[in-house]
């Protein structure tokens, strides 16, 4: 294969906030792996919760970048499992990676990875529009900016219940909040019922990520769903994550791309679990590589490409009444930007 790596700035439409930062600038990495004359692109976003830069997946890139040159793809997992024991096992890497075989392998083949997977690409679910954290009538004014049938609503202050109510006078679509891991059990179990007078659907990572215990406890007494984010990040937190939450969310750069993103979803389908798929505001390179596990979740947090100002890419688009999908193979990304950052 041949590849090609870019680090571009993708600027928000609105600062965006939650409990622990804010940021107008969303840093992000692309690989584009081209082979028998297409290519495939993926992405890793920049998270400093993770502890994870631009830097770092370009410079560990370079480090795979000789055995990536030499090797042919016959199959995105196959390649998966290689890459899983050259990068030292760097899920956000391994996601860009894998994305951007999945791509390949379906602009290869001639069909969409979701068609390839056998999954009804009509039948999925609304994805959410977030509404970051910041003054309260700020965020009022992004809600009458952006009508939507969902939104998701990042809280995590001494006045989330505040919140809410004054976001409630704006629009009666239902909400779904994330804590982003800011709250104690205490404050948990106070406010989750407000919540849920409010119109709030369920609430996801309520407590810090090691907090195990206590959102067991909390999972007991709650009158809403609780959904896992920082407390579930590969395969290997499935079997906690069952036993403290009512559903998981899985985003590909956490997971490590589609391959073990589709796994742990089907792990959760026969667990009997609520199932999401989420994203860290990449742009539709990212989305349209998460976009083909829709059909396998119950809810949507895809809304990357809208809270940009300067998408990169097109591919896979989000809109009020589900997703769109291109008639263009594999993930369904045509990459618009030239790779002027690095290559």
């Amino acid at each position: 294969m041949q590849t090609r790596t870019g680090i571009f700035d993708l600027e928000l439409r609105h600062t965006f906030g939650i409990s622990r930062s804010s940021h107008k600038i969303q840093k992000t990495f692309i690989v584009a792996l081209s082979q028998d004359g297409f290519t495939g692109y993926g992405e890793a976003t920049e998270n400093a919760y993770y502890r994870v830069s631009v830097e770092d997946l370009r410079d560990a890139f370079d480090d795979l970048r000789p055995f990536l040159e030499n090797y042919n793809l016959s199959h995105p997992a196959f390649l998966w499992e290689e890459i899983k024991k050259h990068s030292g096992n760097f899920r956000f890497l391994m996601a860009a990676i894998d994305e951007a075989a999945w791509d390949l392998f379906g602009k290869m083949n001639g069909y969409a990875i979701v068609d390839y997977w056998q999954l009804d690409k009509h039948k999925v679910p609304v994805s959410t529009y977030t509404i970051g954290l910041d003054e309260v009538e700020i965020m009022k004014q992004k809600i009458l900016e952006k009508p939507w049938p969902v939104y998701k609503i990042k809280l995590g202050t001494e006045n989330d219940a505040d919140i809410i109510r004054e976001l409630r006078k704006v629009t009666n679509a239902p909400f779904r909040v994330d804590a982003n891991a800011a709250w104690d059990f205490d404050k948990a179990k106070k406010i989750i019922p407000i919540l849920k007078e409010a119109g709030v659907e369920f609430v996801e990572q309520p407590l810090p990520a090691g907090a195990y215990k206590d959102t067991e406890r909390l999972k007991a007494v709650s009158p809403l769903p609780l959904i896992a984010d920082e407390s579930c990040k590969t395969e290997d937190d499935l079997e906690q994550a069952f036993r403290s939450f009512h559903g998981i969310n899985v985003k590909l750069t956490k997971a490590g791309g589609m391959t073990p993103a589709r796994n742990m979803l089907e792990a959760a389908r026969k667990a009997g679990v609520k199932r999401m798929i989420g994203c860290m505001t990449e742009s539709s390179v990212g989305i349209s590589a998460a976009a083909q596990l829709l059909p396998m979740v119950h809810y949507a947090d895809l809304d990357g490409p809208l809270l940009l100002k300067n998408d990169i890419a097109r591919g896979v688009k989000i809109t009020e009444k589900g997703a769109v999908f291109p008639e263009i193979p594999g993930n369904g990304v045509v990459f618009s930007a030239p790779f002027d950052a690095t290559t």
